[in-house]
This record gives structure tokens, C-alpha cells and sequence, in this order.
């Protein structure tokens, strides 16, 4: 079983996670989203490597049969790298969504303080209460 909010990540209330390591942010969508979302069956990154971001910017499309989703950036800078395994392999992000289910890479703009997001407690709370 998946931890369901590990306490190293920070989170968006639209379900992205966001892992910083030095200057780079990997990202994908939580366990609560993919959760909702069910068996996901596409994933297309819309964001490419060197592109730069903002946030807000749509990233990347999932799909399951009952749902589309977007995800988009919750921090700014430039895309290092965007998983190529997903296009293949989209169950990944139901099995492990927080390990070889992420999604892209950022070369952050800034610290990740500056971009409000919130703590896995916080994030708990917020999925509790919908």
C-alpha cells in the first residue's frame, strides 16, 4: 500500500505533489487523484524537456475510462525531464504514484516556499474535508 500523503512532498488543492531536490521539483498527481480517477489508461505530457514554466501551465493530460484530467504546474522554472515510461505504462501513476508514476521534472525558479503550497497534514485535512 501506497503511503497516501508522505510528509516529504508538498501538495496543490487541484492534487499535484511536488518532491524538491536542491533546485529540481519532481511532480505528478496524488494518491487521492489518481484514487478518483481510477485505472488510468493515457498519459500525455504537453510540457516538453528546456520548455519553461509558470504556474498554472497545463503539463501534462491523464485519462481513465470515467475521467480526463489535467495537471497542472505548481511551481515555476524549466522542465528538466518528463517521464517517458507514462505514454507506455500509464498504470504506474495508479501503482506507485509518488515513485515511478511522477510526471515531470522542474528546474525551480525561486524557492519552493515562495509558491504556498501545502504540507502533507495540511493536504490530509483539505482531502478530508471534500
Amino acid at each position: 500500500m501506497t503511503e497516501k500523503y508522505p510528509q516529504d512532498l508538498r501538495y496543490t488543492k487541484t492534487d499535484e505533489w511536488v518532491r524538491v531536490e536542491g533546485d529540481t521539483a519532481t511532480l505528478g498527481i496524488t494518491y487521492y487523484a489518481q484514487d478518483a480517477l481510477n485505472d488510468l489508461v493515457f498519459f500525455e505530457a504537453m510540457a516538453a524537456k528546456g520548455e519553461a514554466v509558470a504556474v498554472g501551465d497545463q503539463l501534462a493530460t491523464v485519462e481513465s475510462v470515467k475521467a480526463v484530467g489535467e495537471v497542472m504546474s505548481p511551481v515555476a522554472g524549466t522542465v528538466a525531464e518528463v517521464n517517458t515510461a507514462l505514454p507506455d505504462s500509464p498504470e504506474h501513476i495508479n501503482q506507485a504514484p509518488y515513485g515511478k508514476g511522477w510526471m515531470l521534472k522542474i528546474t525551480l525558479t525561486g524557492s519552493i516556499e515562495d509558491y504556498g503550497l501545502m504540507t502533507a497534514a495540511e493536504y490530509e485535512a483539505y482531502c478530508a474535508e471534500r
